[in-house]
């Protein structure tokens, strides 16, 4: 099969080269009056190319990037070496492995002290990438979580997309530790949510996603709401403390558990169908038993459908998938 989708990038010159000693650079950073931003990227990712070719090209977010971060990229699978704050030594692709980075680009922002104050798990579109750009900037002490909905309060209008395949209530979600049961997938989403619609249309419709997440028990949450659940350890709450638990930060985020109530990945972040598919193979197979990057099995799952005659587009959208590809 075919492989496409893939995408190079060329950053913008302004970026640092960094000394690859963050303690350095962030001392660097500072000296500048600016804080340093440390993204996680890898070769032919279409996410980080939307990074620089949409986000950094609207006027204001390249500009308050440029004005108040040191940029150094770093290179998911690299063997540059690079030394964390605490003085330690890996390669790029260990201090990754470290970090448990299972997403490009991955973004981590760091104070003037060295302490990672905001991580972003993979591409924010515009709007979300800004308001996480500004709360760094304002050095704010709220949560990150509180101040997204400050500044982004949720919407009161609107109505939640809704699939054949979420259970109805009452959520019980229990499961014992000791039994193996079905995984859970855990859709926490709001009202008038563009990206909420984007997933619902142009990825939940592909009839191999829904099969995929029929092995599930499949529950939409309104992450703003107080509907009651008991959650998978037996707690009873609702959606709105327990995505408040979660540190539930965006709508929509995908969270999945295992048979055993073991939140095993998450994804907060744009994906398009490729990405999204995987996620929920890469729990359903038990793959993450035996490879715990989430970046190898993709490959992995990539060459395997490619060697079977499947194309593998890992940019398209439902709407434009053949019936003979992985699209």
């Amino acid at each position: 099969g075919k492989s496409s989708g893939a995408m190079e990038t060329e950053y913008p010159s302004w970026f640092h080269d960094g000394f690859l000693d963050l303690k350095e650079d962030v001392a660097a950073a500072s000296r500048s009056g600016k804080r340093l931003m440390v993204i996680f990227t890898q070769n032919g990712c279409p996410y980080c190319n939307a990074l620089v070719e949409r986000n950094l090209a609207q006027k204001d977010v390249e500009e308050l990037v440029r004005g108040k971060f040191d940029v150094v990229t770093i290179n998911l699978v690299g063997d540059r070496s690079v030394t964390h704050v605490d003085g330690k030594h890996y390669t790029e692709k260990t201090f990754a492995e470290t970090l448990k980075v299972q997403f490009t680009p991955t973004i981590l922002f760091f104070s003037e002290k060295g302490e990672i104050i905001l991580r972003l798990n993979g591409y924010l579109p515009p709007d979300q990438f800004k308001i996480a750009l500004t709360y760094i900037v304002e050095k704010n002490q709220l949560s990150y979580r509180d101040y997204i909905e400050l500044n982004a309060p949720p919407p009161q209008a609107g109505k939640m997309n809704k699939e054949s395949f979420f259970l109805l209530p009452p959520y019980n979600l229990t499961r014992d530790p000791a039994k193996q049961a079905r995984p859970i997938a855990i859709f926490f989403e709001q009202k008038d949510c563009p990206n909420c619609d984007t997933l619902h249309q142009k990825v939940l419709i592909d009839r191999d996603t829904r099969k995929l997440i029929a092995k599930f028990d499949a529950l939409q949450l309104d992450m703003w709401d107080k509907t009651p659940l008991t959650t998978p350890d037996g707690q009873l709450t609702n959606a709105r403390e327990w995505a408040k638990k979660l540190d539930i930060k965006y709508a929509p985020t995908i969270v999945l558990f295992d048979g055993q109530g073991k939140e095993i990945i998450r994804s907060e972040a744009f994906f398009k169908l490729f990405h999204t598919q995987t996620l929920f193979d890469y729990v359903l197979s038990g793959g993450y038993k035996t490879q715990p990057s989430f970046q190898r099995y993709i490959a992995s799952r990539s060459e395997h459908m490619r060697e079977h005659g499947k194309d593998v587009d890992i940019w398209g959208m439902a709407d434009k998938a053949p019936e003979n590809s992985a699209k």
